[in-house]
């Protein structure tokens, strides 16, 4: 276990606090295919509800996807890759800014944080209403996604992408150490390509990308060092929730068949709570609820150590 500095996040128009209590990320997928609830929330009404709901039952920042970067998919197409984007800028921006305008409408105060790579989505969303971008890619797969987010002093999340998702299933495997180190140099590669765009520390957020380029006992073993990459500077973000590692850990084994993503919660909140323990300032989640109780729980525990070692 390690304590976690407490820090402020400076988001596009406002500050969060970080390191008092653990703050919760839902997600609202606006997608036709991610990999947890895929079309259940395509619709820009049903998005919007589900929205709120999450709200309701205690998350702090909202993060609205519209396209699925699940593995296999065409997220990230581009240059170096063999295929270009599932989803196009226009048809992203179409599924997303009904939602982000509906949100905001209805709760002026939500703190709405965008998952995109693409930098065109990322200004549009910022321009609506947006106050974080969420770039799964790290800055890799738009160079214009920096200076976008510098010019509307957005709060940031930069997460580790080891290659793009249609390249995960054959990338070699690495010992628990080169994961580690991978993950460090990524992060602290990233995190100098937006100082360079003139993005202040203070708005970022570090997030070790698990299951993105990472094979399955790999993201354990990023999980059991993931304090470790505290050292780099800034606050981390976990997205644990339903990845399929956790399905394969809870598997059927009379059946022989993985833990589809809805037998995963139980799972989900297992390795969210290591995580926490673990130095996530933030935690991305599904099921909000539940984990609102959970890191409740983690947070105690923190600060009883914390209290104990200060003694």
């Amino acid at each position: 276990m390690t304590s976690r500095a407490k820090t402020n996040w400076r988001l596009r128009t406002r500050t969060l606090e970080l390191g008092r209590r653990t703050l919760i990320m839902g997600v609202v997928n606006i997608t036709p295919d991610s990999f947890s609830d895929g079309g259940t929330f395509l619709d820009a009404n049903a998005a919007i509800a589900h929205g709120l709901q999450l709200i309701d039952e205690g998350a702090d920042i909202l993060d609205l996807g519209a396209e699925s970067t699940r593995p296999g998919s065409r997220a990230g197409g581009g240059a170096g890759s063999v295929n270009a984007p599932a989803v196009s800028a226009e048809e992203e921006q179409a599924r997303l800014l009904p939602v982000l305008e509906g949100l905001l409408a209805v709760w002026p105060k939500a703190i709405l944080s965008v998952d995109t790579y693409k930098a065109a989505t990322a200004r549009a969303a910022l321009a609506a209403g947006a106050e974080v971008i969420n770039d799964v890619s790290g800055f890799l797969w738009d160079a214009e996604m920096p200076a976008v987010c510098a010019a509307f002093k957005s709060g940031v999340i930069l997460m580790h992408t080891r290659g793009r998702p249609e390249e995960w299933r054959t990338l070699p495997a690495l010992s628990p150490d080169e994961v580690l180190a991978t993950v460090r140099a990524g992060l602290s590669a990233c995190l100098d390509t937006a100082v360079r765009a003139t993005i202040a520390p203070e708005s970022m957020v570090l997030d070790p990308g698990y299951g993105f380029g990472k094979r399955l006992n790999e993201n354990y073993a990023l999980l059991n060092r993931q304090a470790e990459l505290l050292s780099i500077g800034r606050p981390l973000l976990a997205g644990v929730s339903r990845k399929s590692f956790l399905g394969h850990t809870v598997a059927d084994l009379v059946k022989h068949q993985v833990a589809p993503s809805a037998g995963r919660e139980t799972a989900s909140l297992a390795a969210m709570v290591a995580a926490i323990l673990n130095g996530a300032s933030i935690v991305r989640v599904h099921a909000v609820k539940s984990a609102v109780d959970a890191a409740r729980v983690a947070d105690a525990v923190l600060f009883t150590q914390a209290a104990t070692t200060a003694s």
